[in-house]
C-alpha cells in the first residue's frame, strides 16, 4: 500500500492556486510563513493571474499550466494548494494523468482540492488533506495548526503509525473497527463527481466526509445522492469530520450512515475547522471507533 514520503526541512513546495483566488497581501505572506517552517517555496506564476470569472484565481489554461509545471519540476518535492473555493473540476478533463503518474509527489490541500485528491487516488497516489496557507494558516486560528502540519508533513506516513487527536466520544459513533483505504474529503465536491468519469472509488474504503455552510437538508440531499449511487454501501466505514457554519446535521448523519450497518467514527477534528488534523488520503488505515484513532497499515 502506498505511503506518503516525508518532506524534511529544506524540501521545496510548489504553491499553486487551482481553484479560488487569494488576495495579493496573503499570497505575499505565504512563502515567508512556509520558509519559517523549514521549507523552500516556489510560487507558481499564475497564482494571481486574474480571470474572466472572478471566483477563479486565474483562467483555466493558466491554472492548468501551473499545476502541470509544479508536478513536472524536478526541484519540487510536493505541491501545496494556497486555498480551496471552486475551480478544480473545470480542469479535470484536461489534466495530463501520464504526467502525474511520472511524478507521484505529494499533493496537499482540502475543500475543493478534494477533486484532485479523487483523481490522484484513481492513479494510486496518496496525498494530504490538510490546512492550506492562504485560507487557514494566515487566519487568526491558524497558528495552532502549524505545528501539527509541520510534524505530519516532515514525518510522512509509515506502517503502524497512529493518528489519535484529542476528541470526545460522539453520539454518532457506532461499531468497533473497520479497515480500508482512507478516501474522501468535502461532501459537496464528492457528490458533484458522481456520474462523471472521475467518480471516486469507494469499495472497501474508509470514507471521510466534511463540509462547511451546508444546511442539514442539503447534507441529506448529498448523502442521499451518494447512497443512491451505491457509495455508502461500498464503504467499509465512515470517518466524519467537521460540519461547520450551519446547524450540525446529526439527525441526517445518523439516519443515513447508521442505516448502512457500517462502523462510524464522528467528531474527527479535520475540515473547515480549527484545530484541523492532517489526514493521509489514499493510505490503508484501521479505524478504531472506541479508541478514536486511525492506525496506518
Amino acid at each position: 500500500m502506498a505511503h506518503i514520503p516525508a518532506l524534511p526541512e529544506g524540501s521545496t513546495l510548489a504553491l499553486v492556486a487551482p481553484a479560488g483566488a487569494s488576495s495579493p497581501e496573503r499570497i505575499e505572506q505565504v512563502p515567508r510563513l512556509l520558509e519559517s517552517m523549514g521549507w523552500r517555496c516556489k510560487l507558481m506564476p499564475g497564482v494571481s493571474g486574474g480571470s474572466t470569472l472572478d471566483f477563479l484565481s486565474a483562467d483555466d489554461d493558466v491554472r492548468l499550466t501551473d499545476l502541470h509545471a509544479a508536478f513536472a519540476d524536478p526541484q519540487v518535492d510536493a505541491v501545496y494548494t494556497l486555498r480551496g473555493g471552486y475551480g478544480c473540476a473545470r480542469l479535470l478533463d484536461r489534466i495530463d494523468t501520464s504526467l502525474l503518474r511520472a511524478h507521484p509527489k505529494p499533493l496537499i490541500g482540502y475543500s475543493d482540492i478534494t477533486t484532485l485528491h479523487a483523481l490522484r487516488d484513481a492513479l494510486g497516489q496518496p496525498g494530504w488533506h490538510a490546512p492550506m496557507p492562504a485560507s487557514d494558516l494566515l487566519t487568526e486560528g491558524g497558528a495552532r495548526d502549524i505545528h501539527a502540519l509541520r510534524e505530519a508533513l516532515q514525518g510522512g506516513t509509515r506502517s503502524g503509525q497512529v493518528i489519535a487527536p484529542a476528541m470526545q466520544a460522539h453520539a454518532l459513533n457506532r461499531g468497533v473497527s473497520a479497515r480500508g483505504r482512507l478516501v474522501g474529503g468535502n461532501l459537496a465536491v464528492y457528490a458533484a463527481l458522481l456520474g462523471t468519469p472521475w467518480q471516486p472509488r469507494i469499495e472497501d474504503s474508509i470514507l471521510y466526509l466534511e463540509d462547511v455552510g451546508e444546511a442539514p437538508y442539503r447534507v441529506d440531499r448529498m448523502l442521499t445522492q451518494l447512497r443512491l449511487a451505491g457509495l455508502l454501501d461500498d464503504a467499509a466505514g465512515f470517518l466524519v469530520g467537521s460540519f461547520t457554519d450551519e446547524d450540525y446535521p446529526q439527525a441526517v448523519l445518523a439516519d443515513l450512515l447508521h442505516a448502512t450497518g457500517k462502523p462510524v467514527l464522528a467528531g474527527w477534528p479535520s475540515g473547515h475547522c480549527s484545530p484541523h488534523t492532517p489526514l493521509p488520503l489514499g493510505v490503508e488505515v484501521e479505524m478504531d471507533v472506541a479508541g478514536r484513532r486511525l492506525t496506518l497499515r
